[in-house]
């Protein structure tokens, strides 16, 4: 075989093992465009046409088939730090009240400063709140469905 051959069979490889790496569909596309030029290469096209050839088709590949490909991958994020308290309950250890600024919660043997959704809303120590998001440092809370406030 050729050189040539030879070295879009190696591209094609460190393009395969990028991608394996990274999981990102950014570089299998140009291992698409290797395998094309390397065919060129081994059935006799001049670099220039092979060089066309990887240049195209990689990017015939990225900027139609990625997109698609992207759409169908599995995208279910585990959330990670504070994001991941979203969703779950906590226990007021101090009365939320949003216009007097108090209140706090415990979540994972953590105390966070704490207001309800709505301004209006106080929420008595012990009651079961819901976290519906974090601003700063703050959770922001609603009670949690079923939950009895003493």
């Amino acid at each position: 075989m050729e050189a040539e051959v030879w070295i879009w069979l190696l591209l094609l490889v460190l393009f395969v093992v990028a991608e394996g790496m990274t999981y990102g569909l950014y570089t299998i596309w140009f291992a698409g465009g290797a395998l094309a030029a390397g065919l060129c290469a081994y059935f006799g096209g001049s670099l220039t046409v092979q060089l066309i050839l990887f240049i195209g088709v990689s990017v015939v590949l990225l900027l139609l088939i990625r997109p698609v490909a992207v759409r169908f991958m599995d995208h279910e994020k585990t959330e990670t730090n504070v994001n991941s308290m979203i969703g779950q309950t906590a226990v007021v250890t101090e009365k939320i009240d949003n216009l007097a600024q108090s209140g706090q919660v415990r979540i994972n043997d953590i105390e966070w400063t704490a207001r309800s959704e709505k301004d209006s809303l106080q929420i008595p120590e012990g009651a079961v709140v819901e976290i519906v998001e974090v601003k700063g440092v703050r959770l922001i809370v609603k009670p949690a469905a079923g939950s009895v406030t003493p």
